[in-house]
């Protein structure tokens, strides 16, 4: 496929030598992630997938390979002073456990509304941190401020060459490990990981011989900023998005040069994708994944045609999820796929009503697992009443056996459906 991006051979300000640099500069200190494939994604997407485990390095997210790059290029002074970052997520990890095993002081300023554990975490590697401000803009603005007023090193999380060519030292490890990887399938925020990874495969494309190396990358359907960007288009970016770890509503200056000179194509992927993204990820591969992460995954699923026959390279970035809403998640996919359901039943009140559905529930070998009974706030008469019923079905056909066996004896039945 022709890039669509209006690709440049101008000088471009990463090259593949500062990403192989890069990559001797950090290897002995960040995990060697697998590249794993994935025999069960494969059959249910039509490609032959790839998965590199950046979710296994010690902070959880591959942003540690960008922090460590800038890191060890810092002179000794600006190492003496200290650098400092606006985060609130894995790039603000990644940076303070490195700088504190090298002894370079950290102060990292987060949003006052940053979730506790996120602070709680960063603050565990021994950064200094600062909330200021219910934004991120904010955040970085102070941050900015005390990067003039105290003489530290600003580390961007994106915008930076060093953290670009950080970045595309996953692709080198990607391309060692799976050298068949026809298809980059990239997340996009801010574009750090997205330019590495894309310098790596324009340089290996371009050896006499090699095959040509597609990049495509992925945004949150919420969050289109690159997207914009690159097509001209004004999507709002805006809402609630699990990939929060790319929900950037301004992409980089550096890196929309890259991402425009060496991307192939850019895709919007929905919640719902992403949601069954992360839960077959934790399902069929047994690895927690981030919303941000499983991007990836989600444009396979989403759009089939378009990878079918291609031997697909996805890094999952980062696996830093609240425990809360990955459980959430899960719970949510299970109602999407039937095993998990409520029902709602209309009854006539009056003694063992409740007790012949629950008989026919045991005919049917379905698990009750809540009863919610409501008499008053119904448009129904008054003797009239209905009660919802959380099951647990084997799958979407035993759900479909027990509403057929209610329908049959009487009762009028309707599903409560997710979003």
């Amino acid at each position: 496929m022709a890039t669509q991006f209006h690709a440049t051979d101008a000088a471009l300000p990463v090259t593949i030598d500062d990403v192989h640099a890069a990559h001797a500069r950090i290897a002995d200190a960040i995990v060697r992630t697998p590249t794993l494939i994935s025999r069960t994604l494969s059959q249910l997407t039509g490609a032959t997938v790839y998965l590199k485990f950046e979710n296994l390095q010690f902070t959880a997210a591959y942003k540690e390979r960008g922090a460590l790059n800038t890191l060890l290029q810092l002179s000794d002074a600006a190492k003496a002073v200290g650098v400092i970052a606006a985060s609130a997520g894995n790039h603000a990890q990644g940076l303070a456990y490195h700088a504190a095993r090298l002894g370079v002081p950290a102060t990292i300023v987060m949003p006052r509304n940053t979730p506790t554990v996120k602070v709680t975490q960063t603050a565990g590697h021994g950064a200094t941190i600062i909330l200021e401000g219910d934004t991120f803009d904010a955040a970085y603005a102070h941050a900015r401020m005390l990067e003039a007023a105290q003489g530290l090193t600003f580390v961007h999380p994106f915008d930076d060459p060093r953290i670009i060519a950080g970045a595309g030292t996953t692709a080198i490890e990607m391309l060692a490990d799976a050298p068949a990887i026809d298809c980059f399938v990239t997340p996009i925020g801010g574009g750090g990981l997205i330019s590495g990874m894309a310098t790596v495969a324009r340089a290996q494309s371009s050896r006499n011989g090699a095959r040509r190396i597609e990049v495509i990358g992925v945004e949150a359907r919420l969050f289109p900023s690159m997207y914009n960007r690159m097509r001209g288009t004004n999507l709002p970016c805006a809402g609630d998005t699990l990939a929060e770890g790319i929900a950037v509503k301004e992409p980089g200056g550096i890196t929309a040069r890259l991402v425009q000179a060496l991307v192939d194509d850019i895709v919007l992927v929905s919640e719902r994708r992403l949601e069954e993204a992360v839960a077959l990820l934790l399902q069929i591969e047994k690895t927690v994944v981030e919303g941000a992460g499983a991007a990836g995954l989600a444009a396979l699923l989403a759009y089939p045609e378009r990878f079918r026959g291609k031997t697909v390279g996805v890094v999952l970035c980062g696996g830093n999820i609240d425990t809360r809403l990955l459980a959430n998640v899960l719970l949510r996919d299970l109602a999407r796929s039937g095993r998990l359901a409520r029902l709602r039943i209309r009854l006539q009140d009056i003694p063992g009503a409740l007790f012949q559905v629950a008989r026919i529930f045991d005919q049917e070998r379905i698990n009750i697992i809540e009863v919610y009974h409501q008499r008053v706030f119904t448009t129904l008469p008054a003797k009239g009443l209905v009660t919802d019923i959380e099951c647990e079905a084997r799958d979407r056909a035993h759900l479909d056996r027990l509403i057929a066996a209610l329908g049959e004896a009487g009762y009028e039945v309707s599903t409560v459906e997710l979003a």
